[in-house]
C-alpha cells in the first residue's frame, strides 16, 4: 500500500454567512496546524471601525497573525478584487516561506473565489487611485500600460452613471445588456476593460470561458498534489490554484436570524453608534473642504452606518439626546440594521450554493467542500471544531478524506440534493430579459427559468387571464348592446324589465 502523499502548498478556506462562527473556526485551525489567517472580508479591511465591520477582537485571535485586516483608511478607495487577489497571493507565499499554513476566511466570497481558482473575473482591476497614478505617469513618460489612443477616453469613467452606461452600450452592447442600470460598479468596470485593452469585455469573457471548457481538471491520487503550471496561464483557467480544502460553517435559518438580531443589539452596546457618528463627522469635514465622498462604494455601503444615519441626523438637530420621537427613530434604525444583516446573510449563502459550488465543480473538486453545523453553539467543540480538525488533519497528511455527507445533518441534506458526479458546465454571459407580464428585469438563464416557474409570475399570468376574460366579456356586452335597437331598450326600461339601478353588473372572474 502506497504511503500517503501530503499536498504541496495547501490552502484552507473558511466560508459561510455572517454570524455563523467563521473567524472562530479559522483561529482554531490556525492554532492546531501552525497557520496564519488572511482576511477575505472587504469591510473588515477598513481601519478604525472594528464594531461596524465585525472584526474578530484581538483577544480572541490567540496570537495568530491576521493579514489584510484594518489596513485601509476611510480616505482610501476600496480594493477591487484584482488587487485583493494579487496581495493575497503574495501573502500566501510569505506565510509558506515561514513554514506555516495559510488560512483564508471571510464573507466576501468573490474575494475568496478569486484566490482559490484560476478564472476570468471581469470585476478585477486597479483601484481608482492606481488608475489615477497611471494616468499621471502617462502624461510624463511612455511607461503607462494604458493605450495612448485611449487616454482621452478614460475621462468618461468620471462621468455620470448614465453617461458611462450609454458609452458601454456604444462599445460593448452585449456587456451593457448583462448589467442592470443600477449596477454602477460593474458597468464602470466593463467599460474600463474596453478602455484598457481596446477590446470589448464580452469578447474577452467569452474567449476565457471557451478555454475553461477545454481544460480538464488535473489531479493525481486524491487530487492533493495539483500544482500551478508554469506554462500558459490560460491553460489553468477554471482550475484550483492550490490543493484546497473549504469549510462551510452553516447555521440553521431560524437560529441564525435570532443570533443576528441579538448581535445587532450587542454591537449597539459595544459602540456601533459612536463609530457611525465618527463616519458621519468625516463626511461633514470632507464636505466643508469641498470634497464629495462617493457613498455608493466601500465602507459607506457597510451595514450599520447608512441605517443609523437618520438617527444621527435627528440627534444633531434635537435639543435633547433622549425624547420619545428620537427613541422611536433609534428603534426603527436598529430594526433596519437587523433586516439588512439577515438579507446579507441570505446573499452570502446564495453565493456559496451557486457560484462557489459551481467553481468547485468546474475544477472537478466538489469533494473538497465540507459543511460543519454551528447551530448549537453550546456543542461547538464536538460538532464544529473537532470534525473540522479531523478533516484538515487528513487533508494535510494526504490521507483519504471522510464522507462529506457525514459531517452534519446540513451536509447530508445538501449533498443528497446536489449532483456531485459531473463536471459543471461554464455559463455564458448572462443576459437581462424583460418579463412584460411582471414588469421586471431578470439576469441569467437560470434566474429566468426560476422566475417563469415562480409564484409571482404565475400570479401575474392568472391576473392577465382574468383581465382578458373581463375585457372579452365587456366587449361582448357592448356588441350585443349595439345590435339591440334603442327602441327595444327603451321599452325594456319603461316596462321595468331592466332596472339600471338594481341591475347585476358583476363580471365573471
Amino acid at each position: 500500500m502506497a504511503s500517503p502523499k501530503p499536498p504541496v502548498r495547501p490552502l484552507i478556506a473558511v466560508v459561510g454567512a455572517t454570524g455563523t462562527g467563521k473567524s472562530k473556526l479559522a483561529v482554531e485551525l490556525a492554532v492546531r496546524f501552525n497557520g496564519e489567517i488572511i482576511n477575505a472580508d472587504a469591510m473588515q479591511m477598513y481601519n478604525g471601525l472594528p464594531i461596524t465591520t465585525n472584526q474578530i477582537p484581538v483577544e480572541e485571535r490567540h496570537g495568530i497573525p491576521h493579514h489584510l485586516i484594518a489596513c485601509v483608511n476611510l480616505d482610501q478607495s476600496p480594493w477591487r478584487v484584482g488587487r485583493f487577489k494579487k496581495e493575497s497571493l503574495k501573502i500566501i507565499d510569505e506565510i509558506r516561506s515561514r513554514g506555516k499554513l495559510p488560512i483564508l476566511v471571510g464573507g466576501t466570497h468573490y474575494y475568496t473565489q478569486s484566490v482559490l481558482f484560476h478564472e476570468p473575473l471581469l470585476d478585477e482591476g486597479d483601484s481608482d487611485d492606481e488608475i489615477s497614478k497611471k494616468l499621471e505617469r502617462s502624461q510624463i513618460d511612455d511607461t503607462s500600460v494604458i493605450d495612448p489612443a485611449s487616454k482621452a477616453e478614460f475621462s468618461i469613467l468620471d462621468a455620470t452613471p448614465e453617461e458611462i452606461y450609454e458609452k458601454l452600450r456604444e462599445v460593448d452592447p452585449v456587456m451593457a445588456n448583462r448589467w442592470h442600470r443600477n449596477e454602477k460598479r460593474k458597468i464602470r468596470r466593463s467599460l474600463e476593460i474596453y478602455l484598457q485593452t481596446g477590446r470589448p469585455a464580452s469578447k474577452i469573457y467569452e474567449e476565457q470561458k471557451r478555454r475553461i471548457r477545454q481544460v480538464a481538471p488535473q489531479e493525481d491520487d486524491l487530487g492533493l498534489r495539483a500544482e500551478e503550471s508554469d506554462s500558459d496561464p490560460d491553460s489553468q483557467l477554471g482550475q484550483a490554484r492550490f490543493p484546497i480544502l473549504v469549510f462551510w460553517v452553516h447555521t440553521e435559518k431560524e437560529e441564525l436570524r435570532k443570533r443576528l438580531d441579538g448581535r445587532v443589539y450587542g454591537m449597539i452596546d459595544q459602540g456601533l453608534l459612536e463609530e457611525a457618528r465618527h463616519m458621519f463627522k468625516y463626511l461633514q469635514d470632507r464636505a466643508s473642504e469641498g470634497v464629495e465622498v462617493d457613498r455608493t462604494r466601500g465602507i459607506w455601503m457597510s451595514i450599520g452606518f447608512k441605517e443609523l444615519e437618520p438617527y444621527i441626523k435627528g440627534l444633531l438637530s434635537a435639543k435633547e439626546e433622549s425624547n420619545p420621537e428620537l427613541d422611536a427613530l433609534k428603534d426603527e434604525c436598529i430594526e433596519s440594521i437587523q433586516s439588512a444583516t439577515k438579507l446579507y446573510a441570505k446573499e452570502q449563502l446564495r453565493y456559496i450554493r451557486n457560484k462557489l459550488w459551481k467553481a468547485l465543480g468546474t475544477a472537478g473538486i466538489t469533494d473538497r467542500l465540507y459543511i460543519v453545523d454551528s447551530t448549537e453553539v453550546k456543542d461547538w467543540d464536538t460538532i464544529v471544531r473537532q470534525p473540522a480538525e479531523d478533516i484538515a488533519s487528513k487533508f494535510l497528511s494526504g490521507n483519504t478524506l471522510p464522507n462529506q455527507s457525514e459531517t452534519s445533518i446540513a451536509a447530508k441534506e445538501f449533498f443528497a440534493s446536489t449532483d456531485v458526479t459531473n463536471r459543471f458546465e461554464v455559463d455564458d454571459i448572462p443576459q437581462r430579459m424583460q418579463c412584460e407580464t411582471c414588469n421586471t428585469t431578470i439576469a441569467g438563464g437560470d434566474a429566468w427559468s426560476a422566475h417563469l416557474t415562480g409564484r409571482r409570475h404565475k400570479r401575474a399570468l392568472k391576473s392577465v387571464k382574468k383581465r382578458k376574460h373581463r375585457d372579452e366579456y365587456l366587449k361582448r356586452l357592448r356588441d350585443e348592446s349595439n345590435d339591440t335597437s334603442s327602441l327595444t331598450v327603451k321599452n325594456q326600461l319603461s316596462s321595468g324589465v331592466m332596472d339600471p339601478e338594481s341591475s347585476d353588473t358583476s363580471l365573471p372572474l
